[in-house]
């Protein structure tokens, strides 16, 4: 069943025009357990949306994708009807991770990295991509598809990627205390308690959009069978794009910038070579990332007075020109730049935030058809 904002989206129109459609009898409004809302039928919507397309399903139109994980709302993305931005200041990371997959935290002891061996001397986003192949190569039993089994090669895969981030061994926390903590010590071996809590707060934001590009190239890979760690494995190849889990990096450049050469400078330089400002404006929070307003908190309780300031005067001069508002990416950056983090660790912080969200939607994937996500081209001859 849709909410009313989710039917409204779908079929393009507004809710009044929802509700006219309901009483001239072309749509039967269904009413909620607790008969506070209206639900509409997926398959009523889905019929409604065809028809207003010209009435016939077309060739290649991809396969729709109804999901129970996560829903988009003004208030940020809701993980099974619990906003983000509420359980980012609440529950840990493997919590978050429990809820989206509909099962437990775990213990520390299920979250345990494989026995993988010494990442190779190559930067952290070849070694997240190298972890979940070895760490797939290491389990015989990888083609178990049975949830229960998916879930626990998402608890060992997550471990093993954040082990692989920290250089040397001495400077990684124990495998028995939580995924942040183990994160922001491999990346700051000196990480404070307010630093883990940022992390903390990031991962669990960031932990799943919904039907972002990287997210759909899992279900794909999930539509035709593949074992999780060859599903993440599509998810970490797209989530390797500048314009995908990389701009957060393009965002700490800027704030970098803004230190050395001012915000006048820094944001009118990137705005001539790259025409558009990292770190602000999204296609789905017109009035404004609400999760950027959390891990902007974060960065406060942690940045000097004189980054406080920095990063304020670079966001009240972006609304002076009427660029759009700050996004995710502009708060992942402020953590990352103020704890002194390597550059890519905000792409490093997202890749294992959004394992949890991949895994939860592969998981879904598996009780659809297979094979649905197929596509025909349409065929033009060149000049």
């Amino acid at each position: 069943m849709l909410e009313t904002e989710e039917a409204a989206r779908r079929l393009g129109v507004k809710r009044d025009t929802l509700y006219a459609y309901v009483s001239r009898g072309l749509l039967v409004s269904h009413r909620s357990a607790d008969g506070r809302r209206s639900l509409f039928d997926v398959a009523d919507i889905e019929q409604m949306a065809r028809r207003a397309r010209g009435a016939r399903r077309v060739e290649s139109r991809l396969a729709t994708v109804t999901t129970a994980i996560t829903q988009l709302r003004e208030e940020g993305p809701a993980y099974r009807g619990h906003l983000a931005v509420g359980l980012a200041g609440t529950s840990s990371y493997e919590e978050v991770a429990g809820l989206l997959w509909s099962s437990d935290a775990g213990s520390p002891a299920d979250w345990e990295p494989a026995d993988i061996g010494p990442a190779p001397d190559v930067g952290t986003s070849d070694r997240l991509r190298w972890a979940a192949v070895m760490t797939g190569a290491g389990d015989h039993l990888r083609a178990d598809l049975r949830p229960e089994a998916v879930v626990r090669a998402a608890r060992r895969l997550i471990g093993s990627m954040v082990h692989v981030v920290g250089d040397t061994p001495a400077a990684m926390a124990p495998s028995n205390t939580s995924i942040a903590r183990r994160l922001a010590v491999a990346l700051s071996p000196s990480a404070s308690p307010a630093a883990v809590e940022a992390v903390n707060a990031a991962l669990v934001l960031l932990a799943d959009h919904e039907l972002a590009t990287s997210t759909v190239a899992v279900r794909v890979a999930a539509s035709t069978r593949a074992d999780l760690y060859d599903a993440i494995s599509a998810g970490l190849a797209t989530l390797g794009g500048p314009l995908h889990g990389g701009a957060s990096q393009l965002a700490h450049s800027l704030l970098v910038e803004a230190e050395r050469r001012g915000p006048e400078r820094a944001l009118n330089e990137v705005l001539r070579w790259q025409g558009m400002l990292p770190g602000f404006g999204h296609t789905v929070y017109t009035q404004g990332d609400p999760r950027a307003g959390v891990l902007l908190e974060r960065f406060e309780a942690l940045a000097t007075s004189d980054r406080q300031s920095l990063v304020r005067a670079v966001v009240e001069l972006a609304a002076a020109h009427r660029i759009p508002l700050p996004n995710v990416d502009l708060g992942l950056a402020a953590i990352v730049w103020t704890l002194g983090l390597p550059p890519d660790a905000g792409h490093t912080i997202f890749a294992v935030a959004r394992v949890a969200g991949w895994t939860a939607h592969y998981l879904e994937e598996l009780t659809e058809r297979p094979l649905r996500f197929r596509a025909r081209a349409v065929y033009a001859t060149a000049g």
